[in-house]
C-alpha cells in the first residue's frame, strides 16, 4: 500500500494531482487504519501503465522499447567525442557519442530528443521502504 505522497513520488507528480485523480475516480484509493488515503501497489501500477504513452512514432521501426523523450540540458564536445545530457521527466540520461553524430543530429541545449535504450543487461534493485529511506545504517 502506498500513501498519497509515495504514489506522487513514484509517478513524478504532486500529491495534489494524486488526490484529484482519486477524487475524480481515475485512481482507486482506500483508507488505512488512521484514515489516510492509500493506494494498492497493483492499482498504482495499472494506472501508471495506462498513463504511459509511446514517446516517439519511430518506436514501430525499432526493436528497442525503452524510449525516454526529454529535453537536452547539456552538450559537451571535444574533437572526437561528445556527452549529451537529457532530462526526461525526473530522469537524467547521459549519452556518450561521436561529435559527428551530435553535429548531424543538431543536438543542442533546448532540443527535444528521445533516448533509446537497448540493453541485454538491466540491473533492477528493490527500493528501501519509504520509512527507512535516508537513514544511515548502524
Amino acid at each position: 500500500m502506498f500513501r498519497i505522497g509515495e504514489a506522487a513520488d513514484l509517478l513524478g507528480v504532486s500529491s495534489d494531482t494524486i488526490r484529484r485523480w482519486v477524487d475524480a475516480g481515475r485512481l482507486t484509493a482506500g483508507r488505512d487504519e488512521h484514515g489516510h488515503r492509500v493506494i494498492a501497489g497493483v492499482d498504482l501500477a495499472a494506472f501508471a501503465r495506462a498513463q504511459a504513452t509511446d514517446p516517439d512514432a519511430g518506436a514501430g521501426f525499432s526493436s528497442a522499447r525503452n524510449r525516454l523523450r526529454g529535453i537536452v540540458v547539456d552538450v559537451r564536445k571535444d574533437a572526437v567525442m561528445a556527452q549529451v545530457d537529457i532530462q526526461a521527466g525526473p530522469f537524467r540520461v547521459v549519452s556518450l557519442m561521436s561529435r559527428e553524430a551530435v553535429d548531424e543530429l543538431d543536438l543542442r541545449v533546448g532540443s527535444v530528443a528521445v533516448a533509446v535504450i537497448k540493453s541485454t543487461t538491466v540491473v533492477v534493485e528493490r527500493a528501501a521502504p519509504a520509512a527507512t529511506r535516508g537513514r544511515s545504517g548502524g
